[in-house]
């Protein structure tokens, strides 16, 4: 199926831009991951072929190449005087706020390069609509399954919809997940729906859907609302997966992550257009930096640094998984090490870059505390031996 992008005119947008000739940035966070960087930079490969004769290079935070540097040096090289970079990022939460802004004021300070900060990709009718492709793919194979084997498709008014987000210790960013949720549960008039996340926040993916399974749905869809691949996908999976085991008379479909589906890289472009057009506007309402955000009070107006310093441009890709990322390396959450060193415990995720367990860092900052982290259904009882669920029948 075709689906029609948004009319840019790149000629113009070279010409006609104050500042111009313009570049345009996809600011990625990076992976150690193997699959997860390699569909970033295609996802970034698709939005250069929409963007014919406009110089496009994308760059991450960490455990990856290009970084954001290396990317910025190249679109100067090629004579750019005004980049416009966009956050490849479903939601804001730190790392659009804070880590991506530092860098790129950093290198426009040294450099004198103009650049302009773009929004998120963020709720958006484009992004609710891959998301409801890939679940329509999800149930189209469930109800194909069900007539192969001579019975029924289940109903999607007995079918329950659990929406997965990363989580983050941003409220603002968690909520947005759950909209997406409510926008999908209508959308398909499924019979209920939940929303839980991978970490940091709560509920987790195995407490969240050991509680789902109690609703009495004969099925269960669980939809990783992800950009790409990753640990924390496979960590999804596998907790669906221990879940489902426990519940052999329930259906449970696991449907795709986003991927690079093209209404993905539509908003992407729509993303260029709105700084070309000065309207891009970030939802800061509900920004706990700038608002007294419920239970956030004490981080008001935090400094905006980045943390990535320390790991950007360490390129120590997991082989511990072929192709795509089975979580081998973490199958607690906690990471094994990869040998490499800078003097602190680097026992935190940076799959995902979970702050919600103990950890030093010897760089002169430092991460305000989430004040949930000991919540019963996550963050830090992901790294704690779960009990069975015949040893705590309240979980």
């Amino acid at each position: 199926m075709s689906y029609p992008a948004p009319q840019l005119d790149c000629n113009a947008a070279l010409s006609a831009v104050e500042g111009g000739p313009i570049g345009v940035l996809i600011c990625g966070h990076g992976s150690r991951n193997r699959q997860a960087v390699g569909e970033f930079a295609q996802l970034a490969e698709g939005l250069r072929a929409k963007l014919p004769g406009v110089p496009v290079e994308y760059g991450y935070l960490e455990f990856a190449r290009p970084i954001l540097r290396d990317g910025l040096e190249s679109l100067q090289a090629q004579g750019v005087k005004r980049v416009l970079a966009v956050p490849g990022m479903l939601f804001a939460a730190g790392h659009a706020k804070n880590d991506i802004p530092s860098v790129l004021n950093t290198f426009s300070a040294e450099s004198g390069l103009r650049i302009d900060y773009g929004r998120e990709l963020g709720v958006d009718l484009s992004m609710i609509q891959a998301a409801g492709a890939r679940i329509r793919e999800a149930l189209d194979a469930s109800d194909a399954a069900a007539v192969g084997r001579g019975d029924a498709p289940v109903p999607l008014s007995d079918t329950l919809l659990v929406v997965v987000g990363r989580g983050s210790s941003d409220p603002d960013a968690n909520s947005n997940v759950s909209k997406v949720a409510r926008m999908l549960v209508e959308g398909f008039g499924f019979g209920w729906g939940e929303t839980v996340y991978s970490g940091v926040t709560f509920p987790l993916v195995e407490p969240g859907l050991r509680h789902a399974v109690k609703l009495g749905f004969r099925r269960i869809v669980v939809f990783p609302y992800f950009l790409f691949s990753g640990v924390l996908v496979s960590r999804i999976r596998q907790h669906t997966q221990l879940v489902a085991a426990d519940h052999p008379e329930l259906e449970f479909v696991e449907a795709s992550y986003l991927g690079d589906h093209p209404l993905v890289i539509n908003t992407f472009l729509e993303r260029v257009q709105e700084v070309v057009r000065g309207e891009t506007q970030m939802n800061c309402s509900l920004c706990k930096y700038r608002a007294q955000v419920l239970g956030f009070e004490t981080e008001v107006g935090a400094p905006q640094q980045s943390h990535h310093h320390h790991v950007e441009g360490l390129v120590e890709a997991c082989m511990l998984c072929e192709h795509e990322c089975t979580g081998a390396c973490q199958p607690d959450g906690i990471p094994i090490p990869l040998g490499h060193s800078h003097g602190h415990d680097h026992s935190h995720d940076h799959g995902h870059h979970q702050h919600d367990h103990d950890h030093s860092h010897d760089h002169g900052h430092t991460h305000a505390p989430y004040p949930h982290a000991d919540h019963p259904l996550g963050p830090r009882t992901l790294y704690k031996p779960r009990p069975k669920p015949e040893e705590n029948p309240g979980v």
